[in-house]
């Protein structure tokens, strides 16, 4: 662990930064036209209706990086809808990031729903509301991933950290480079209220919108990383302090904040789910 970190560290000024246009950095994926790039490449919309929703993916893979992308999500009645946001690798034994944004009916509260797979193992669900209308307007989701930690952020605030326990048995998603990926679809079968509301189609189509893509992060291309050479021709200056980055003093103080009043469901303390004892992870401070 402390060999590759030092790795790392060493070539980490080689990392890319991808300050982003749609055009160049991501494909939509599905969707048969309900994905748009628009503004020359500044903005992307993501629709949703009644025969179909919509997707799109990164041309890049990535393994480690500090991913931030704004959303502005589904505004009124978007019971039934999830727009997700995440990172992920292929196979059975898959690595994942994941954002979701599960819809409500007007005036309730969106729930931001977060998991952590590795090795294809996930149930690792924390869920929050937000302190604001991500409706309204553009908010900042970013994902940090390194060696030692995986952050969710909200507009620069901590929401939660998922630390590298693999000292005590815990795998940790280290191996397996990820593409950005984000997809809007019907989910009322589960969504809302465990299913109970159901999507109002006369207010489609829904659509969720997306700006403001960066990426400093190791491009994975051909089994190689462009953090582990200096003649790879992706690879620009830019900063590569993400890939020691943990929590100082005051985000720790955010994070707390955060957790003590918006989050609203955490796998680490559901007793009922973990009846034989809670997961290993939960035991670390």
């Amino acid at each position: 662990m402390a060999s590759m970190l030092h790795l790392f560290l060493l070539l980490g000024s080689l990392t890319v930064v991808s300050a982003g246009n749609f055009y160049q950095d991501f494909d939509i994926t599905w969707g048969d036209g309900r994905g748009r790039i628009l503004n020359n490449g500044q903005l992307l919309t993501l629709s949703l209706d009644k025969a179909s929703g919509s997707g799109f993916q990164s041309r890049n893979e990535y393994l480690f990086g500090k991913i931030d992308m704004q959303l502005k999500l589904v505004p009124g009645n978007s019971a039934g809808t999830v727009t997700a946001y995440y990172l992920s690798s292929k196979g059975s034994t898959w690595d994942e990031i994941d954002f979701e944004f599960l819809g409500n009916l007007s005036g309730d509260p969106y729930i931001l729903h977060t998991n952590v797979f590795s090795q294809g193992k996930g149930n690792r669900e924390q869920q929050f509301y937000l302190w604001f209308d991500p409706t309204a307007d553009f908010h900042t989701y970013s994902i940090l991933w390194n060696p030692q930690r995986i952050v969710f952020s909200v507009d620069g605030t901590p929401i939660r950290e998922f630390k590298n326990s693999e000292s005590i048995g815990v795998p940790f998603p280290k191996n397996q480079p990820m593409r950005i990926y984000s997809s809007f679809w019907n989910a009322d079968d589960w969504a809302t209220r465990g299913g109970l509301v159901k999507t109002d189609w006369t207010q489609a189509p829904f659509t969720a919108s997306y700006r403001n893509f960066k990426a400093e992060a190791c491009v994975w291309k051909n089994g190689v990383s462009s953090c582990a050479s200096s003649n790879s021709p992706s690879a620009t200056q830019g900063s590569s302090a993400w890939l020691s980055q943990e929590l100082d003093s005051t985000s720790q103080d955010r994070l707390k904040w955060v957790q003590n009043n918006y989050m609203i469901y955490n796998y680490c303390t559901d007793a009922k789910r973990f009846p034989q004892g809670f997961p290993t992870e939960c035991r670390t401070p």
